[in-house]
């Protein structure tokens, strides 16, 4: 599969989080699922399917920039759970015979950065938006 429609697959995953139907095409069924802030570890599409079918939250994501090539992808994003304010997200995509076998989901909240070291930094970066040039489309 080349590299165009593995981004195109995934542009089509993330684009509606709550269509559990889209969310779920692009998995192997033996595909495996991690949280390691939390240490859970979801093995097989119909437990990952399943989770995500009882969540008790409306969710919205939003791509900040993708990045990858053959079998390994990095998405950056946006999620807000009920309209609240978004936390950051990193998730790692393995794929394995043009589907999704293993993903790995960081979550945090962004900071404020201290002052002190504001004197070797620019602004821009990912911090305030889209590094140009790093955008989803790039």
């Amino acid at each position: 599969m080349e590299d165009r429609e593995v981004r195109a697959l995934l542009e089509r995953h993330w684009s509606d989080v709550m269509d559990q139907d889209v969310v779920h095409e692009i998995y192997r069924q033996d595909a495996v699922l991690e949280f390691p802030q939390s240490g859970e570890r979801f093995v097989g599409v119909a437990n990952i399917r399943g989770f995500r079918d009882a969540y008790p939250a409306t969710v919205t994501f939003a791509i900040r920039r993708m990045r990858g090539g053959g079998e390994f992808w990095v998405t950056e994003g946006e999620i807000a759970y009920d309209g609240g304010s978004p936390l950051r997200t990193v998730t790692i995509m393995e794929f394995r015979d043009g589907a999704v076998a293993r993903e790995t989901i960081y979550v945090a909240e962004p900071w404020e950065p201290p002052a002190w070291r504001a004197r070797w930094t620019e602004a821009g970066g990912d911090g305030g938006g889209r590094e140009p040039g790093h955008d989803a489309g790039a």
